[in-house]
Order: C-alpha cells, then structure tokens, then sequence
C-alpha cells in the first residue's frame, strides 16, 4: 500500500498518500477518500451503553441498516469520550509533565468513538478515518495500534512520529477487508489502542454483517375501545433483511402480542396479532419492544383509549319477597348490552380486581406454609428412611397442582342463601341477558348481600344489593309465664303448658340446658320434638326442689331456623316445711341446783311433706373453772323420792332429740333440765330441720337456779366421856325450811399424823327435801386422852355462802376397872 501525506480538499475531501509494509518491500499508491468529514461534532459525556437507552424506530432502524459505511459515517454527529485502559507515567515521555486535560478525559479526543463499517461486499477493501484532535494546550504525540487481524488494517499519517499542535487534528486510516466465510458467520470486532503521552484509550471497530429486518410499523394505535375488552391488531410481518430473523416481542399490560417470539426466513412473511385489553379507562401508552437475535432492540409504540360502553343493569337494588326457611322465592334483573360488542360477564363477591388478588394471595401464603410444614415433615422421614426421597417429586407437584388451582380459580360469585343463574356467560351486541335470584333463607332473620357483575365494557364492576327476610316457625307458648306459688322442700309438682304451630311449616324445637340454681330441678317432657304447621304439643314440666328460695327461672327453646330463643318463664318459691310447738314457752320455774326437772311440749308438722329435725339448747353444755369445780362435788349415786343428780355438764336433755314428723302429724318431746348455775334462765330450745337449715324455729326457755337457805340445829355435839379407840354417835339435824330440796355433803377430814379424834358419817352426802329436817348421824373415834373439841363442816351443793359448821364435843378417858 502506497505510503502519502493528507492533503485537505474541497468539502473537507480528504487525499493521502499510505504507506503499507508487505514484508521489507514498500509500495506506494495514491488515492483519494470519498469520506467527508462532519462538522462540528458532538461531544456526549456517558458510557456507551448509554446508546441503548435510546429508543429505535423500525424505520430509524431500517434506514441505518440500509446505509453503506461512507453514508453512515456522514451522519455520524457524536462522539463520546473513550475508555483509558492504562495511565502512564508522562515524565518517561515528554518534558511537559503538566496538563489542564481532566484525568478521566484523554489527552486527544477520537472521532468517531466507534468506527463501523456495515453492507461490505466480501474481498473488497473499505476505510474509515480516525480523526485524533488534541485537547491539550500544549503540542503533543500520539500513536495508533492495534493487535495482529487479517481484516483490519491502520494508516498512519505521513508525520506520525511528530507532535500535534493544540486543537489540531491527526488523521489515521483504518482498512478493512473481509472475506465471505466471515460475512456467513456474523459481525467483526477489533479494537484499537491510541497511545498518548499520559494514557492508552481503546477505539472499538465493528464490522456489521448480515442482519434481518423485519418491516413493522413505527406505531400501533387502537383507537378507541371498550375497557377490559380484547381489541387486536394484526399485522403482516415481512423479512426484509439478508439475514433469518429469529426474534422476540416483550409487551407491558395492558397490550399482549401473540405470537412472542418466532423465527422468519429471507423473504418470508407471518402475522403477529397485538391485543390491547385495558383494566382502567384513559390513555394507554407504551412499547412493544422487538429484540433480534444479534443484540438489537427495536422499540414500535403503541397506544390505545379505553371507555365505558353503555352496560348496565335495570337495577340495583332488589327486595326479595319474604320466604319461609326451606322455602324460596325469585326475582329477576336485566342486563343489557348497548354496544356492538360481545361482552363477558360474571358474578363474583368483589368490588374490585384488587380484593380479588388479595383474596387469591392469602391462599398462596396459607398453601406456601402448608408445604413448608409437609416438606419438613417429609425431610424428617427421609432421615431415617432414605429411600422415600425419590417421593419429593410427587408432593412437589401435588403442591404446583393446587396453586394452579388456584390461579385458575375464577371466584364466582357463590352462596346457599342467595343463589345467581347463570353466574357467568356473555351477551351478544344489543341485546340483554335475564338474571335469575333465587332466595332460600336458612334461618328467621334479615339477609342482605352485595354482589358485583365483571362485566366487559365496564371499568367497574356492577353492584347489585339483595335484600330479603326469612321467616322461621310461628310456635308460641300458650302462656308466657308459669307461676307456681310456693311449693315445699322436696316436694313433687307436675304442670303442662302448651306449645302452637301457627305457621306453614314444620317447628323443630329443642329445649336447651340451663345452669341456674333452680333450672337443673325441672324436667320437661318432650324435651325436643316436631309441631306440625297448625298443631299443638303438650309439655309436661316436673319440678322437685332440694334448695329453699325463690324460683325466677327463663327457659330457652330452639327452634330450628330461627335465630331467636322461644321464653318460657317460671315464678315461685321454695319454702320449708311448716310446724309449731304447743306452748308459747317452756317455762321451768323456780328450780334448785342440781336437780333434775323435766318439762315436755308437741312439736307438731302442719305441712303436706315429711320433716326431719333436730332439737337442741344452743348454749348449752358449755361450763366454766367454777361451775366444774362444782360439779366435782355431786355424786351421781345419791338419791332420794326418785330424784336423782345428773353427772354430765349439759344441762338439758330433749328425748327425742331428732327424728321425722310425718306429714301433718306431732311429736313429744320430753325436756329434762339440770341446772348448774346458780342464774336466771332466759335461753330458747331450737329445731333444725334437714335440707332447710338451723334454728328454724325457737322455743322460749324461762328458769331461775336458786340454793334453798339450810342451817343447823345442833351447832355442837357433846359425846361426854368417851372411851379411846370406841365409835360413838349423834345426830347432826340439817334444816330446810323452803320450798326446794337441797343436797349436802360433808367434808372430808383432814387426817395428820397427831389427830386427837376421827369423824365419820354413813350418810356423808345426801338430799334435804323441802320443810324437813336431815338427821345426819356422825361418828366419832377418840385418839387421844384429853378433852378435844373439834369442828366439823357441813357444804350446801351450789351454794357460794361458807360452808356449814358445827362443834363436837368429849373427854376421852382410859379403861376402867
């Protein structure tokens, strides 16, 4: 290649003079570029791959692809800065170590920042310059090189190895010869590495080969539509590139292209369809983008309008007639279609699409957790068993089964109560379609449902309000309130109320438990049971009480279908059994201490039920230090005109003390009063009565302890003269001059190792009855011989006065002979 200098021409033609190396011989040969130069070039700040941001037409693109390389380099307007692959060290280089260049821009900017030559003929030579500018302020050199290709080649300028003043151009030719086993293979790459004082930069070069053009239109516009309607555009799709296109289509909602991808031979043609379903009303703008199998991206735009169309129904609010449960009723809306379209509509439960999906993602979420959950499990079993592994593959697709389930649900509308016929379905241009409502009320209450029409055409879905009652069993008590009065403890009663059927159908009816206090002691018989329409059921109620109280009891029947509760309610009371004593009170009168007296009295049951009961004294048998010390004195075997001392601290002994009255019968009960204290009675004797309570009545007990006034008529006993050792006797006389007995006792002697005389009595203890005198005969036996006078002590049982004394009086003497 022959070796020459640039020459600037006319129009900015470029003539040079080349010079190529074959080996060690130099041609030269002259020619002249036909390439010219762009003015004033762009310089765009960015990587490259900021080129594919922008977005290419398919006529922008046919276009481009169709230009030769000289015609493409003359529209070439940009340039960007390239990319430094090394910085080096400028002192190595040159004297001017400084520049005002910033270190992420080279010393020299290349045009253009990539050299592509494209529609080559193969074997034929083609070239493009490299215009390198000097950016610095001072002169500098640079340098063009490049790895070993048998396509590419680099021209170099006559003054290469010179430096290039600032703002001044260097200009190198870049050759490029193909041959056709590369064109059927595809594109060249090469690069070029510029070689500054500062830093290396890289030119890529890129020789585009056979490529597919597919001739769609810059812009699809569907006009005007009916919203969530499927309107399609079909186009006729033609290869008109050297190249087999295989090739993909990417679409946003709401626009959908069928088919997506395909491969289209030289020549040859196919239909792709481009569907706009809009969800919303308004503008709708986007790109349908076309990616070819060789990298590019082809951006044709699309547009279309959604509207609501005229889809309505007659009306939307229904009032269903009034039905009896397990009977039905049905009414019948229109709805129309005044479009020129087939529209689609269903019944579902949601206002919007959006509740929709939310209502499909909780079932995802509960099914994701559930497979998580068997997953574990199964993990789990794998452990010990490790053959079951081979099994993973039939619960994951059971698993993919039921979320496409899932996903193919389409929510219609569906319910037991209200019921739509049919539920889905489509109606043809200007016409309309009848909707069926079927109401079954289950139960006696007020029913109202909301539900939306999906209706094509319409961005909003329909709502239709369904408002209806049901009426339950008409069944009634033949009285609201049973009162019973006051019933006995224990006693059984029977009543019977009548339940009516005043309506059309059957009343099932089931009494349900009740936990009150009273409520377990009745007893309904039926319990549960059908009423006829028109007829009548008698209940017999049964009632028993263990409990005293007042009965204020509501019972609750269920009746199948309605919601509320059937009342019956029961008033009354509970009461004990009735009963009295004979007397007012039991009076005692004036009593003396320690002496038994004996009062009696009829209790007697004036109810219709049996009584068991108790009868006690409540104060009774409690004693004190003093009254026990008391009680050690009496001596339970002394007795006289059959009275007799009671040893026990109790006072009061009631024979009998328990036992059961029959209805309306009596019973005596015989008191027996020992007083120990020395007192005025005022207490009251108690009846218990089983299953009732304590101390349900009480009986009046008034008495007063006293001790009779005794005294002694014989002060002193003189013996005379008495022999030692021999017994002798007298008579001590007790006095009791009042109404009430006394007893006695005489106290013990106190013996010590010098007594002078001993004293006995046959009768130490003893009663004195009323207005009588005792004659307690004493023994004595002289132990010494002297005349003693001994003083011996007489105690008057209860009495809190000194005890009783009295002399004894003799002169012992020895034997006589």
């Amino acid at each position: 290649m022959p070796q020459g200098k640039l020459r600037g021409g006319l129009r900015g033609e470029v003539q040079s003079t080349v010079r190529e190396n074959y080996g060690s011989k130099a041609v030269t040969s002259n020619f002249k570029s036909r390439v010219v130069h762009p003015r004033n070039p762009k310089l765009v700040k960015g990587s490259p791959e900021d080129d594919k941001i922008k977005k290419q037409a398919p006529s922008a693109y046919m276009a481009e692809m169709q230009l030769t390389t000289d015609e493409r380099f003359k529209l070439t307007y940009e340039m960007r800065v390239p990319q430094i692959i090394e910085l080096l060290d400028m002192s190595e280089q040159t004297l001017q170590k400084f520049t005002t260049m910033d270190i992420e821009e080279p010393l020299f900017q290349p045009f253009p920042s990539d050299i592509v030559f494209q529609n080559f003929n193969p074997f034929e030579t083609y070239q493009v310059p490299l215009q390198l500018r000097n950016n610095d302020k001072v002169a500098r050199l640079v340098k063009v090189t490049q790895t070993d290709s048998p396509y590419f080649k680099i021209i170099s300028p006559h003054d290469v190895g010179h430096k290039v003043a600032p703002g001044m151009d260097t200009v190198f030719i870049i050759q490029f010869t193909p041959d056709e086993k590369k064109v059927l293979s595809g594109d060249y790459t090469h690069e070029l590495i510029c070689i500054t004082e500062r830093e290396k930069f890289l030119v890529p070069v890129k020789a585009i080969g056979a490529r597919a053009i597919l001739d769609f239109p810059d812009e699809i516009s569907f006009g005007t539509c009916p919203v969530k309607y499927a309107t399609t555009r079909t186009l006729l799709v033609r290869n008109i590139g050297n190249s087999d296109a295989k090739f993909q289509l990417l679409v946003q909602e709401p626009f959908f292209v069928t088919p997506d991808s395909g491969r289209l031979a030289i020549g040859d043609s196919m239909q792709i369809h481009v569907d706009f379903k809009a969800m919303q009303t308004g503008d709708h703008g986007s790109h349908m983008i076309l990616q070819y199998e060789t990298g590019e991206e082809i951006y044709i735009s699309l547009y279309g309008a959604a509207i609501d169309y005229n889809i309505r129904l007659d009306k939307s609010t229904v009032k269903m007639e009034n039905a009896f449960i397990s009977c039905a009723s049905q009414r019948t809306v229109t709805l129309s279609n005044r479009s020129d379209i087939i529209v689609q509509f269903k019944w579902t439960n949601f206002a919007t699409l959006r509740e929709e999906m939310q209502h499909k993602d909780r079932f995802y979420m509960d099914l994701e957790s559930e497979e998580n959950v068997e997953k574990d499990e199964f993990f789990e079993e794998c452990l010990s068993d490790p053959t079951l592994r081979d099994q993973m593959s039939i619960l994951t697709r059971k698993f993919k089964n039921k979320m496409q389930a899932i996903a193919d649900d389409k929510l219609l509308y569906g319910d037991s109560i209200v019921t739509i016929d049919p539920v889905e379905g489509e109606i043809w241009p200007n016409s309309q379609a009848e909707i069926s409502i079927i109401f079954k009320p289950q139960e006696a209450c007020n029913y109202a449902r909301t539900i939306y029409c999906d209706v094509t055409g319409r961005e909003s879905r329909l709502p239709l309000r369904i408002r209806g009652d049901g009426i339950g069993p008409q069944v009634h008590f033949s009285l609201d309130t049973l009162d019973i009065g006051s019933v006995f403890i224990n006693s059984q009663h029977s009543y019977e109320v009548i339940l009516c059927n005043m309506g059309d159908i059957d009343a099932v009816f089931k009494l349900l438990p009740s936990d009150t206090q009273f409520g377990p002691q009745f007893s309904f018989l039926p319990a549960q049971g059908i009423v006829i329409p028109g007829g009548y059921q008698a209940i017999q109620i049964h009632f028993c009480s263990p409990i005293l109280g007042d009965v204020n009891e509501v019972f609750e029947f269920a009746v199948e279908g309605s919601p509320e509760k059937l009342e019956l309610k029961i008033l009354g009371s509970v009461i004990g059994p009735t009963f009295h004593f004979n007397i007012p009170k039991l009076k005692f009168g004036v009593v003396s201490y320690g002496f038994v007296n004996t009062r009696e009295c009829t209790l007697v049951n004036t109810s219709l039920i049996p009584m068991t009961f108790k009868v006690r004294v409540p104060a009774d048998g409690w004693i004190n230090e003093e009254t026990r010390s008391r009680d050690s004195l009496i001596d339970s075997n002394i007795s006289d005109t059959g009275s007799t001392i009671m040893p026990s601290p109790k006072e009061f002994d009631i024979t009998p003390s328990r036992g059961t009255i029959s209805p309306q019968g009596e019973l005596d009960i015989k008191v027996d009063f020992v007083s120990t204290s020395v007192k005025k009675y005022e207490i009251a004797l108690v009846v218990d009565v089983d299953g009732v309570g304590e101390e349900i009545l009480s009986l009046p007990i008034i008495a007063k302890c006293v001790v009779p006034p005794i005294t002694v008529s014989t002060p002193l006993l003189d013996y005379g003269r008495c022999f030692l050792h021999h017994p002798y006797e007298l008579l001590v006389n007790l006095v009791n001059e009042s109404d009430l007995p006394a007893k006695y006792e005489l106290l013990s002697q106190v013996v010590e190792d010098v007594t002078p005389i001993l004293y006995t009595s046959p009768e130490p203890k003893g009663i004195i009855q009323p207005h009588s005198v005792k004659e307690v005969p004493l023994h004595i036996t002289a132990e010494c011989l002297e005349e003693v006078t001994t003083v011996a002590y007489f105690m008057i049982f209860g009495s809190s006065e000194a005890p009783l004394t009295f002399k004894k009086l003799w002169y012992c003497v020895g034997g006589v002979l």
